[in-house]
């Protein structure tokens, strides 16, 4: 073994992988307590949010016109390849930490730690911001009087912060973290029941829109917008005039215009990401977070996909009011006292959606904590098996910022560390599969163990047939016609095909972006290099797809490896390009002070670190999920009681 010098153990360190394989998938100190029912009405509740009443109005006006279904559709398709990568993760590695345990396991300490960190900042930033919506939907309601009284007698007058102080919101964050940290059973169903109020309101709308709406809206001619833009202009004649209001029909902006709308529209479908961090809190998280990922998701396209088009059927789209599009549409049709069942809805809304973040926040605090990276206070549980300190923390935490802060600059900062942990997932997911051993240590309980031990049986090469491939000098040969098996060498190809991958797709987002007038205005240099950076785009998908993958099978794996993940690499790369520069900037800070406590604790505190204190490579590189080896596996016998539950049920009688 190589003498490992200050530098490079250092090096090595910010690089070593979490093992997962010694501790059993299903110990855990949480409460496992949730259905696949309740992980569905979670995603729903937290991505369903309160921009599916404003979103459609303000993207159809401005973007996409009627085509707005269609931009809903693009965007879903989009956020549906990053679900799939998270649900093959959760599948695999069934524990609490979502995209911070699967950077973990798989690309190392320091960009888990970066993950985390970044998710961190952005469940805090949307609990404050939801939380300041709610309130100021609440005080709509009672016209304004609680903002009034407030800006009067507590106004705050420095930059950065809040007009006034918002102590509804924080009382509102409060009495939520309350109720997560009694049980998270209890707010389960506190979360189902705000679903269903919000998915009836959908339905009321849906339904009226296809009642009251008109498919001529859908029909505008480009005539008729130019007589009503020289109408609004003044003007005599509109033979030289330019519609303000795009050509009419189904896509008066084009293509490109439901394209831009596209891109707005694929945050609207963030949060399902929240059932990841379940793992163990769900009775069978190997099935029952697939299917809550992809159910979630399903469920809110058809919304999306259903209220945008009862409100462009009901209402002409250049007529639509971008801040309350629906109650604006229900006067416009006739239905004026419909907006207080809106009115509802909406609240409903923003309070799933506000479980939804404070959800999942103290769940990546106790993960990162119960790993070593961060305080260990935030690792503690209560008798109830809730992550009591870390949901305190988290909610004073986001009451803070609700209370003070100015949260419209920073919501911009939300959108980094969820695009991050996307990106990092899908690489994840590329890398990992492509891994000459990725098994772990199955549940004891979980009804996928025959199948998945008949198929690593099935698939399973002895340690001395592995020995027997000839491990060739990397040569473009063995790139084009690798061995049929993953070996150390084609595992290396790949992380380096997948490095080049990301840099591939930063440098055509940066192009795409920033030298976009050059590539309309034909510029040689910017065809050319765009053409290259295309060309070895499709090259090295193409070079990863000739790899051979393990053939190791779980409940849930992505298909269209390795394609799916790099088009989702691609697609949430380009959309942090699109960021401001301030944004980045504001990134930048938050990211030193994660550096600082990194550096200063969490690196010397890290569980891996004191585990392989005893070894004479301190800091391993080896893959965090070991392979176990088929032959020695003995099946145990098992009742037909255990066989159809994942745990006993005494470990979950306590909640």
């Amino acid at each position: 073994m190589l003498p490992c010098g200050p530098a490079l153990s250092f090096v090595r360190c910010l690089v070593r992988k979490k093992n997962v394989s010694g501790e059993s998938l299903e110990d855990s100190k949480l409460c496992r307590c949730l259905s696949t029912v309740d992980l569905i009405a979670l995603g729903v509740g937290s991505t369903l949010g309160a921009g599916v009443y404003v979103l459609a109005g303000e993207v159809a006006k401005s973007d996409s016109g009627p085509s707005i279904v269609v931009s809903f559709l693009i965007a879903a398709l989009a956020s549906v390849m990053a679900g799939l990568c998270y649900a093959e993760f959760g599948a695999r590695v069934p524990k609490t930490g979502s995209a911070y345990l699967y950077t973990y396991v798989t690309v190392g300490e320091l960009w888990a730690f970066i993950t985390g960190w970044n998710l961190i900042l952005s469940y805090v930033i949307g609990t404050s911001s939801v939380a300041r919506a709610w309130s100021g939907t609440f005080d709509e309601l009672l016209g304004k009087q609680i903002g009034h009284f407030f800006g009067t007698y507590f106004k705050m007058n420095y930059s950065g912060l809040a007009e006034y102080p918002d102590f509804f919101a924080v009382f509102l964050i409060l009495l939520l973290s309350g109720l997560l940290s009694f049980g998270v059973k209890e707010s389960a169903w506190v979360n189902k029941i705000f679903t269903a109020i919000n998915i009836l309101v959908l339905l009321f709308v849906m339904i009226s829109g296809f009642v009251k709406g008109d498919a001529d809206n859908w029909k505008i001619s480009e005539e008729y917008l130019l007589n009503l833009t020289a109408i609004i202009e003044n003007d005599s004649s509109y033979e030289n005039v330019t519609s303000i209001y795009g050509s009419g029909g189904f896509m008066p902006y084009g293509f490109t215009g439901t394209l831009a709308g596209a891109a707005t529209c694929f945050y609207a479908f963030v949060g399902f990401d929240c059932i990841a961090t379940t793992g163990e809190e769900v009775k069978n998280p190997q099935k029952a977070i697939p299917i809550g990922i992809v159910a979630s998701l399903l469920v809110c396209f058809m919304a999306y996909f259903g209220v945008s088009a009862a409100l462009t059927l009901m209402m002409p789209y250049y007529l639509l009011d971008e801040k309350s599009p629906l109650p604006v549409a229900f006067e416009y049709v006739g239905w004026g006292p419909a907006k207080y069942v809106v009115a509802v809805g909406s609240l409903c809304a923003l309070s799933t959606s506000l479980l939804g973040s404070m959800f999942p926040l103290p769940r990546i605090l106790f993960a990162m904590a119960r790993d070593g990276l961060l305080f260990s206070f935030l690792a503690k549980v209560s008798k109830r098996q809730a992550p009591v300190y870390a949901t305190l923390t988290a909610g004073v935490i986001s009451a803070v910022m609700a209370f003070m802060f100015d949260l419209k600059a920073l919501v911009d900062m939300m959108s980094i560390g969820t695009l991050l942990a996307y990106s990092l997932v899908a690489t994840c997911v590329l890398i990992l599969r492509y891994q000459p051993s990725l098994t772990y240590e199955q549940p004891k309980f979980s009804p996928e163990k025959a199948a998945l031990a008949a198929s690593e049986r099935e698939s399973a090469v002895s340690e001395s047939q592995i020995n027997m491939i000839q491990e060739n000098h990397f040569s473009l040969q063995a790139l084009i016609n690798p061995s049929s098996l993953p070996t150390k060498q084609t595992a290396t190809t790949v992380n380096f095909l997948v490095g080049l991958l990301a840099f591939l797709v930063c440098g055509l987002s940066v192009l795409t972006t920033y030298g976009i007038h050059f590539i309309a205005n034909l510029e040689p240099w910017s065809i050319g290099l765009l053409a290259v950076l295309v060309v070895s785009f499709i090259v090295t998908i193409l070079l990863i797809q000739r790899q051979p993958q393990n053939q190791q099978k779980v409940a849930f794996m992505v298909p269209l490896l390795p394609f799916l993940p790099s088009f989702s690499i691609l697609v949430n790369i380009y959309l942090m390009v699109q960021l401001s520069g301030d944004t980045w900037t504001r990134f930048s800070f938050w990211m030193a002070l994660g550096f600082l406590i990194y550096f200063a604790y969490g690196i010397r505190h890290s569980l891996e670190g004191h585990r392989s204190n005893g070894d004479d490579d301190s800091c391993s590189e080896n893959s965090g999920l070991q392979e176990k080896n088929p032959v020695e596996e003995v099946d145990e016998p098992e009742n037909a009681n255990e066989s159809d539950q994942f745990l006993a049920h005494e470990r979950t009688s306590e909640c």
